[in-house]
Parts: C-alpha cells; sequence; structure tokens
C-alpha cells in the first residue's frame, strides 16, 4: 500500500535551516509530481494545509511565493525519496510538513503520512 514517512523537523532558531525527507513507498514514485504541504499551528488536521513547494517528475519546480528564495525542493528518483531544504527560517515557518504526490495535473492524494514537526523560535 501507498506509504508517506516523513522526517527530519526539529527546534531551530530563526535564521537556521533544516533538510525535511519523505519516502515513498507503494507508488511509481518516478512518475509523479511531489509536492510539500503545511499545516499551520491551530488548525485542524486536513483543513487548510498549504502546498509550499512542488516538483514535477521532469524536475520543474514551483514555490509558493512566502518560501521563494529560502526553500529548495529535490527529488531522488533512485531512493523514492524527496527533500525540502528551508533556510533562513522564519517563526512563520512553524507547522507540520507533510508531502503528497499527484499523476499529472490530476488532484493530489488523499494519501499522507504523519507529517514533521518545524518550530522555529525567534
Amino acid at each position: 500500500q501507498v506509504q508517506l514517512v516523513e522526517s527530519g523537523g526539529g527546534l531551530v532558531q530563526a535564521g537556521g535551516s533544516l533538510r525535511l525527507s519523505c519516502a515513498a513507498s507503494g507508488i511509481i514514485f518516478s512518475m509523479y509530481t511531489m509536492g510539500w504541504y503545511r499545516q499551520a499551528p491551530g488548525q485542524a488536521p486536513g483543513k487548510q494545509r498549504e502546498l509550499v513547494a512542488s516538483i514535477t517528475s521532469g524536475g520543474s519546480t514551483n514555490y509558493v511565493d512566502s518560501v521563494k528564495g529560502r526553500f529548495t525542493i529535490s527529488r531522488d528518483n533512485a531512493k523514492n525519496t524527496v527533500y525540502l531544504q528551508m533556510k533562513s527560517l522564519k517563526p512563520e515557518d512553524t507547522a507540520v510538513y507533510y508531502c503528497n504526490f499527484r499523476y499529472g495535473s490530476n488532484p493530489w492524494s488523499n494519501h499522507w503520512g504523519q507529517g514533521t514537526q518545524v518550530t522555529v523560535s525567534s
């Protein structure tokens, strides 16, 4: 079955860096667009998750304006893993981060992992 396992979160001071990883199984990873979402504190799970970055099967990337120039998404198809390198972190980046996938322009899947908590202190 499909499984998404996020890791790499933690507590970091403002201006610091973290690298998140998401290992996917149960899908032909190289065929899918992969994305990183985040859920800010105090919001119910599944409500208003924000797509912050995505990378297509061909390697094209897209970012929400608030993270452009600070976050970099990448993928390793041999390891079925997508990464999110986060630099110059801000307190407003504090959230639980999740990965997801979609095929072409289809909707994002309804498969979610447990997420990884990122906390940025001021």
